[in-house]
């Protein structure tokens, strides 16, 4: 299963992500870290790198869930043509596809969020306040079925509902359907 989860900086994707890859024995993967790394290689600060690095983690999600193993990949996916790299990665490979959108109301708390954190990356900034406000305003609503949690909950409430969420999909998909062929049991 391939999930991936989704919303502005500083709504706690990754904190998430590496909360769910303990119980999931799941590959995390974060869009950060890779355009990070293109950035030391020397590449620029631009949308082609930005790019470069969705498309970068997109094969190596590819890669593990060929190999059977659950990938988890945190990524801001504010444009359709982003989210899309997921579901191709999802085609390409028969897995179940999980979105998940996290949301911070309270405009405050996630600018103090944003503000606070501190994390592991050498090349990329931080973005300021300001610039996540401008990709708010630019956020390209979600057409299709995605799981929206709050991200006012503590990480392990968020982990603990989309772990919830991954299980009955899981479950679902290997159900048998009325009418349909008997699936067998993993």
């Amino acid at each position: 299963m391939l999930v991936v989860i989704s919303g502005l900086p500083g709504t706690g994707k990754s904190a998430v992500a590496e909360a769910l890859a303990g119980p999931l024995g799941a590959v995390h993967l974060s869009i950060d870290a890779v355009e990070d790394a293109l950035l030391g290689a020397g590449l620029p600060r631009s949308w082609t790198t930005g790019v470069a690095a969705y498309e970068a983690v997109r094969a190596a999600a590819e890669q593990n869930l060929r190999l059977g193993r659950t990938v988890i990949v945190d990524a801001v996916n504010d444009s359709e043509a982003a989210r899309g790299t997921w579901r191709t990665a999802a085609e390409r490979t028969g897995s179940l596809l999980l979105f998940v959108v996290l949301t911070l109301d309270d405009r405050e708390e996630h600018r103090l969020r944003l503000e606070g954190r501190s994390r592991d990356l050498s090349h990329l900034p931080e973005p300021t306040w300001d610039e996540v406000e401008r990709r708010a305003a630019d956020f390209e609503p979600w057409t299709a079925e995605h799981l929206a949690i709050s991200a006012d909950a503590p990480v392990a409430g968020i982990a603990d509902a989309v772990l919830l969420a991954v299980r009955r999909q899981a479950a679902d998909a290997a159900s048998p359907h009325p009418g349909g062929p008997e699936l067998p049991q993993r």
